[in-house]
């Protein structure tokens, strides 16, 4: 099954927070290419308060980056999806029907564009309240 997973439910992939172990069993992953600063700024601020040291975050962050980028022949464990204008304009659209923050809204409206591009991606992985009510109202099943 292929899911579209928000970067509140990567840094589950990395950091050992709840649910942690129901995303790192999801198989096919497509993200945003806002996750490649999203992630690693989520990472690095456990470190500043206190809940990973700067060794442990750094780690993290590389993992993450091996599987955005692939590594040394081996394929992204993603699908990045980027964000031409038609996602962007999407994405300001929706602010205004689901009350979303900016960013937020980029996520759902990449979402969108991949259920679009293929009908078998209509699951989303998230753990922000307001974006999940946003993406059930948009069709999406949920993961959680």
């Amino acid at each position: 099954m292929t899911v579209f997973a928000d970067s509140s439910a990567l840094v589950k992939l990395y950091a050992d927070e709840d649910d942690h172990k129901l995303v790192r069993n999801l198989d096919v992953l497509v993200v945003s290419c806002l996750a490649r600063v999203e992630v690693p700024a989520a990472l690095w601020r456990k470190h500043r308060i206190g809940e990973l040291d700067a060794a442990d975050a750094r780690l993290l962050v590389t993992a993450f980056e091996i599987d955005y980028f692939g590594e040394n022949g081996q394929a992204p464990r993603f699908a990045v999806i980027g964000m031409p204008g038609e996602i962007l304009d999407r994405g300001a659209r929706l602010v205004a029907v689901h009350g979303l923050r900016g960013f937020d809204a980029v996520q759902l409206s990449s979402a969108i564009t991949t259920r679009a591009a293929d009908p078998g991606c209509g699951t989303l992985a998230c753990y922000d309240r307001v974006l999940r009510d946003a993406a059930a109202a948009e069709g999406f099943a949920l993961v959680p």
